[in-house]
């Protein structure tokens, strides 16, 4: 299914949140309803997008009526199906727990609502490109809105966080831009699939692909080129570090993904054992920094540094059964990841509201927010890889693979990292129901936000119930198709 069948709804993809964002812009007033409207209709244009792919394969769009070389290929297969799913479900969450977050949000450009739409703009605009230099624009997209969101709450930390991700972000892409640059070069076009028919093994190729490869780790905050995401998600708005844990950090990986599909020569067993192997170091490591911290919002943002490394463990996988397996793993676990940390995000900004931020100031905030409690809990199962949540479908797929292979390393940093995970959670947990050597006086937290992050931790345990559908849909048009082929 190409073509004229797939314009409509891969366009509304993108414009929708373009129109929210310059709506919410030149109208301040109706933020309020305009991000939780546009995430709506988004997430019903991406369901039926995802049902005409699961039903017809892949769909595409050539921008303008110009096919590539000369125009920009817009592609939408199951991986790219299943990641825009990923970021129209967490937008609208996000949206319908901003609404009472941000009760005096200020009208004007620095408003949260119109950031947040063209982050997700930009999202499912790299989801959906099959150019390398639109990714490019993404990417720049992507990490201006981002950081602007971050330096939204005020604080001198949160500004620190917000530069040093501007920095990071800046220089990553400029990496990656050299490393097209030089694609460009030695195939004389940016489409991605034409790069990849047409590129020859050689060390310029490999350079090339190295330089983006670089970018896309770093942008993906993979150890140890981690250092700039603890103090953006810790000192960012609650809102707004759900929005990047869940979703902006996935974005590299798609990158780093569709060039290992459909560029990387296949002789590339070396650089996936490399990747792999800094995907097993992530996971132990930010497990055992989650482990050490006391305030909350950092506990979260090194367990999204653990959990990240179990995407990248697929890249190590070189038979077509334990790859095929793994990457259905790995992209399963991007939305119940995505959804976990979202209410985790949501659930620590509940507590912060209420008036505690660190581990031993709880005192007893399960009587007072159990909604939140309960959905810190649920999504920590998720996290943790406990049954019956998606994240054990997801993890298990991983496991298996690695059985499989006989990669008994990594099926030992999987088991491990799930049990720190689980270590960490029940360390938050706990004091919650403990008092306090100092009882405070506590806040007031609206009951939509108490809602919203308890629906979204629930969602995270069905996915363990009906995740046949979400699988079916990743293989959808055979996006692993190159990655399945024996090394030539």
């Amino acid at each position: 299914m190409t073509g004229a069948d797939g314009t409509p709804l891969i366009v509304a993809a993108l414009l929708l949140p373009l129109a929210g964002a310059a709506i919410a812009f030149a109208m301040p007033r109706t933020t309020r309803w305009v991000g939780i409207a546009t995430a709506v209709v988004l997430l019903a244009v991406v369901v039926m997008l995802c049902g005409a792919v699961g039903a017809g394969g892949e769909l595409s769009h050539a921008v303008g009526g110009w096919g590539a070389p000369l125009g920009i290929a817009l592609r939408v297969d199951g991986l790219s199906a299943a990641m825009l799913l990923t970021t129209a479900a967490v937008s609208l969450a996000v949206a319908a727990y901003g609404r009472s977050y941000f009760r005096d949000e200020s009208a004007g450009p620095a408003g949260f609502t119109p950031l947040s739409m063209l982050l997700i703009a930009g999202l499912n605009a790299l989801f959906v490109s099959g150019d390398l230099f639109n990714v490019y624009v993404t990417l720049e997209v992507l990490g201006l809105s981002a950081a602007a969101l971050v330096a939204r709450a005020g604080t001198p930390e949160a500004l620190t966080g917000a530069m040093r991700y501007l920095l990071v972000t800046v220089a990553a892409s400029l990496v990656y831009l050299l490393g097209v640059a030089l694609l460009y070069h030695l195939t004389g076009t940016l489409d991605i699939r034409l790069v990849g028919a047409r590129l020859e093994s050689g060390a310029a190729a490999w350079s090339a692909v190295g330089l983006i490869g670089a970018a896309m780790l770093l942008k993906s905050a993979v150890f140890p080129l981690h250092f700039w995401l603890p103090p953006a998600h810790a000192n960012a708005p609650a809102p707004v570090s759900a929005l990047l844990s869940a979703l902006v950090v996935k974005a590299s990986l798609y990158v780093l993904l569709r060039v290992w599909l459909d560029v990387l020569p296949a002789a590339r067993a070396d650089f996936g054992a490399v990747v792999g192997a800094l995907g097993c170091a992530a996971v132990l490591w930010g497990s055992t920094q989650a482990l050490r911290q006391d305030q909350l919002k950092l506990l979260v943002a090194y367990s999204t540094v653990a959990q990240v490394g179990y995407l990248f463990i697929p890249f190590a996988f070189t038979s077509a059964a334990a790859a095929g397996t793994a990457w259905r793993g790995a992209v399963y676990l991007v939305l119940c990841h995505a959804l976990a940390k979202t209410a985790m995000f949501m659930s620590v900004g509940n507590i912060q509201l209420f008036g505690g931020d660190r581990i031993g100031e709880l005192d007893r905030v399960v009587q007072r927010l159990p909604l939140t409690m309960a959905a810190f809990a649920v999504a920590g199962i998720t996290v943790a890889g406990l049954p019956p949540s998606g994240g054990f479908v997801a993890k298990w797929l991983i496991l298996e693979a690695a059985v499989q292979e006989g990669r008994w390393f990594v099926s030992a940093v999987v088991l491990v990292g799930g049990l720190l995970a689980s270590i960490y959670v029940f360390r938050v947990i706990g004091p919650a129901f403990t008092k306090g050597a100092q009882p405070r006086q506590p806040r007031r937290v609206p009951n939509a936000m108490e809602w919203v992050a308890f629906a979204v931790a629930l969602a995270t345990v069905l996915l363990g119930f009906f995740g046949m559908p979400l699988l079916e849909l990743i293989d959808a048009g055979a996006p692993f198709g190159n990655a399945l082929e024996p090394e030539r």
